[in-house]
């Protein structure tokens, strides 16, 4: 193990460990090790929730309604056209970044040492 950690954006963007940069991150398509299995970080309390999937969206969104809405307004091709031009640019541009995007808000979450909110009792009599 290394003495520090790697650059959260490459860690993320490859998938690997935030803390060392050499284990795998997910088992599966998108979810996370229990842990490490080079540094033994516990991935249990990391979580993404839907932070990349909403990010994907608004993305694929203004990608995809900009690009149908020029092909519309110069070609007007029929409608069946744009079914088959557009349907697998939006299983592209939604699935294919999914997975780094979530790989890079954990190892954000990590860099940054993100946790859930707490609420701390005062001494009312201060």
């Amino acid at each position: 193990m290394t003495d520090q950690s790697p650059s959260p954006i490459v860690a993320g963007l490859t998938c690997r460990c935030p803390a060392c940069g050499k284990g795998k991150l997910f088992q599966g398509f998108l979810n996370l090790r229990p842990r490490c299995e080079h540094c033994g970080l516990d991935y249990a309390a990391m979580d993404s929730g839907d932070g990349p999937a909403v990010f994907i969206i608004l993305l694929a969104g203004f990608v995809v309604v900009f690009a149908a809405l020029v092909i519309e307004i110069v070609y007007q091709p029929p409608f069946w056209l744009h079914a088959v031009l557009w349907l697998p640019l939006i299983l592209a541009v939604t699935l294919l970044p999914l997975r780094p995007m979530k790989s890079l808000m954990v190892a954000l979450q990590y860099h940054h040492k993100a946790a859930e909110g707490r609420l701390e009792m005062r001494d009312p009599k201060q």
